[in-house]
């Protein structure tokens, strides 16, 4: 049960990142007064839910794991997803190296969990 918890916690907190991010930048592309104002407060709301996730994540495993997960793969998600898939934003060679390797290194990060 606490593991089931565990992901749905840290898929609240990967949403609530990939949605405040997105929401902000249309904040930041906004022409209107009140456009920005609405995606100013979605982003911001859907950014407090993330955190409340988080907080639930870590209380069920350490903090080590919990961010390193999460910091990895909200990058992950902002960089294509966000980035890549919903504004149409090049993503370099180089640059998909770095996803490649936040990924490697979010698996290491997972496979030592509970050593040590």
């Amino acid at each position: 049960m606490k593991q089931g918890w565990a992901v749905a916690f840290a898929l609240g907190n990967l949403a609530g990142i990939l949605t405040s991010n997105i929401a902000l930048k249309l904040s930041a592309q906004a022409t209107h007064w009140s456009a920005f104002l609405r995606w100013q407060i979605l982003g911001n709301l859907c950014g407090f839910l993330g955190v409340l996730c988080f907080t639930g994540l870590v209380r069920l495993v350490p903090l080590s794991v919990g961010y390193g997960v999460t910091a990895g793969l909200g990058f992950v998600l902002v960089q294509v997803v966000a980035a890549r898939l919903f504004f149409g934003e090049d993503i370099r060679p180089l640059q998909w190296l770095g996803v490649t390797l936040i990924v490697v290194g979010i698996a290491l990060i997972a496979a030592g969990r509970g050593r040590g």
